[in-house]
Formats: C-alpha cells, structure tokens, sequence
C-alpha cells in the first residue's frame, strides 16, 4: 500500500495512478478513496493521472486521536501534494470532501491548483443558525452522533437508503453499492466519525469560497437528502469569483456512484475547458 507518513505521525493511504495533469479526489464522511471508484478508472483511462487518499481516522489511514477538523484535514492534503509535487491539480470534493477541498485550495493551493469541484457539498456552512436560518438544525447531527456512537453497524446501513435515493418510489436498489458504503465505513474510527460531523456540519467557509478565483465547478443534485441543495450549492455559487453550477433534477447525495456516466461527462467537459 502507498502511505504518507505525516510530520505529526500519522498515516495517509494514498492510491496515485496514471500520468497527465492531476486530479485529487477528496471522500465524503465516513467513506474512504475508495469510494471514488467510478471516477478514478474513468479519468485514468481519459490521459489523467488520479490520486486519491483516506483522510486521518478514515479508511485505511491512521486512526488518530485528534485532528478531526478542516484546518487540519487542509493541512494533511497540503502534506500530500507537496511530497507527491503536484502542480496545476483539479481538486474534486464530495460532500464533507468538498469542505476539504475549498479550505485547502484557499489555504494551499496557490501556484499547485488549477481548478476546483464541489459535489453535494457541504459549503457554505450547513448547520441552522440566526445567521444561516435555512441551515439544517443541530438535533439532525446530534442524531447522527448519537447513532454513530450507539448504533453504528446498523445505522450504516440505513443511512444508504436516502445517501443513493433508495427509499424513493422506483428506485433500483443496489445491495452491492449499500455493502460497499458499509465496508467502507466499518474500516474507519469511530472516534474519528464522531468528531467529523462537527467538522462537516458546523465548518464556516464562506471566506474560503470567497477568495478563491481558480475555476470552480459546483455539482449538486436536487432530491440530494443529505445536503439540501438550496443551502449549499446555490449559495456557494454565488459566493464563488469564478464558480459554474449545475443542479440535477431527482438525482442523490450519492450521484457520483448512481450517475457517474452522467457527472463523469460533465466533469471532464469542465476539466477540458
């Protein structure tokens, strides 16, 4: 396996495949690398060299004690792409992964990035608040805390139902694709995803999105359960100096597994712009 081994200690597993301009994918919560399968053999197969790694606490990395935040997941990819020298990189996000993305972009990835992606994202900030009054209210993640300290085994099974729309009338349930997302967050830290809903859900990055001026691509589906797209991809948008949204209409949080021929398209139409 391809580790980093941090200035802290910790542990990164990283997969780095193919030559060409670069491309990171950045995972969700609880997931790991591995959740980019799709897009990784898709884009190593189009001339892209495609790297993609387990945040600390995640998948196969460390599972450390602390770290479990934004400030420090940036910092971990900016280790990353420094000992790999990555230079005009597209970063692409999903869900607590774009979080990543837009804080170390802003943060880092001056003179290393050249274009960025957000997918069912969760900027600008997702928690309610007097100042985010459309925002999803505290007691939705501190349901998700309290399953994930209690409950995990099963609630991650659940939580596949409305994360791929299965619960929706007519919807082609995939077992395999519901193991997958299991198998992936049963290898991560409990300790690790408990502290993360913190940090996907209560993270501010208005002033992230706002500084940044590399071409941002926001991607966001409009039966997304998880993230509501009103809250997060249509604000982030307009904060954005150089940004262009798409929305799709019926499709999942977890669009980039049910539809990837369809974002695989739009992404490498954006990459080649």
């Amino acid at each position: 396996m391809s580790t980093l081994k941090l200035k802290d200690g910790t542990e990164i597993y990283y997969k780095d495949w193919g030559t060409g301009q670069p491309i990171v994918f950045h995972h969700g919560w609880p997931l790991s690398a591995d959740d980019w399968d799709a897009q990784m053999i898709f884009f190593v197969q189009q001339g892209y060299r495609v790297i993609a790694h387990d945040r600390r606490g995640h998948g196969r990395s460390s599972q450390t004690t602390s770290g479990h935040e934004m400030e420090t997941y940036a910092a971990d990819v900016a280790e990353l792409t420094e000992f790999l020298d990555l230079k005009d990189a597209i970063h692409v996000g999903h869900s607590t992964g774009g979080g990543e993305v837009i804080r170390y972009v802003n943060k880092y990835g001056k003179n290393r990035v050249a274009k960025a992606v957000l997918i069912s994202a969760v900027p600008p900030v997702m928690v309610k608040s007097e100042t985010n009054p459309d925002g999803v209210p505290i007691e939705i993640f501190n349901d998700i805390r309290n399953q994930t300290m209690n409950n995990r085994q099963q609630f991650y099974i659940d939580l596949t139902f409305p994360f791929y729309g299965y619960n929706r009338e007519g919807a082609e349930i995939k077992e395999g694709v519901q193991r997958n997302w299991w198998r992936q967050g049963m290898m991560g830290s409990i300790l690790a995803h408990y502290e993360c809903v913190k940090a996907f859900s209560e993270t501010d990055f208005i002033e992230d999105l706002k500084a940044v001026d590399v071409p941002v691509l926001v991607l966001h589906g409009e039966d997304d359960q998880i993230v509501p797209y009103q809250n997060a991809a249509l604000k982030s948008a307009k904060l954005l100096k150089n940004g262009k949204l798409i929305t799709y209409p019926g499709f999942p949080h977890g669009m980039p597994t049910t539809h990837a021929d369809v974002i695989n398209k739009d992404l490498l139409e954006f990459f080649k712009s």
